[in-house]
């Protein structure tokens, strides 16, 4: 089955309420990171909670199992089986996602991704940053920086809707259509 948003964003914030009330919010974020660490690696493990033909009581066993492994938090625990009870580990991908769009959200940060024809150092990557911060208006801006190869030079930044073409492709293409237009 396909994981639908709309189901991942409803468990994940249902969790993010139950982590604030309880002063756990950073704790469950990691720690969903780390359950959704051992799924992906472990395709026997997707594969099995997949399985229609096993009962939700031996999944939600396992999932426990699998939790007390991992030595997460009760609620993590409780939460990652009542998921595998429920027959949606198909959604748990979904479930970090939304969980993290939630945790950034209170915390007023924004997520992005910035593409450079080298990698970045972490200088120029936490100014780059500062500056996508201040364009946003104060929010902090946490970014993945990846180097791409293709890009004859400079960067690429998104943020959201934001786009920042720094690049030489880019310098290229906006002289090229000035050219054009005459």
């Amino acid at each position: 089955m396909k994981a639908s948003p709309a189901v991942g964003r409803s468990y994940a914030k249902a969790l993010f309420e139950l982590a604030r009330e309880r002063n756990q919010v950073d704790v469950i974020a990691h720690e969903l990171d780390a359950v959704a660490e051992q799924f992906a690696r472990e395709p026997e493990l997707r594969a099995f909670f997949a399985r229609p033909w096993v009962a939700s009581s031996v999944k939600r066993t396992a999932a426990t199992e699998i939790a007390t492994r991992l030595r997460v938090s009760a609620l993590a625990r409780d939460f990652l089986a009542l998921v595998a009870a429920q027959g949606r580990t198909d959604h748990l991908e979904t479930i970090v996602a939304a969980y993290r769009e939630l945790h950034d959200e209170a915390e007023g940060r924004v997520r992005g991704r910035v593409r450079s024809a080298v990698p970045l150092s972490e200088a120029e990557r936490s100014a780059l940053a500062d500056r996508l911060s201040r364009a946003l208006g104060g929010k902090h801006v946490v970014l993945e920086a990846v180097a791409d190869r293709e890009l004859l030079g400079g960067f690429v930044a998104e943020v959201g809707s934001l786009l920042v073409d720094g690049s030489l492709d880019g310098q290229l293409a906006r002289l090229h259509q000035r050219l054009a237009q005459g």
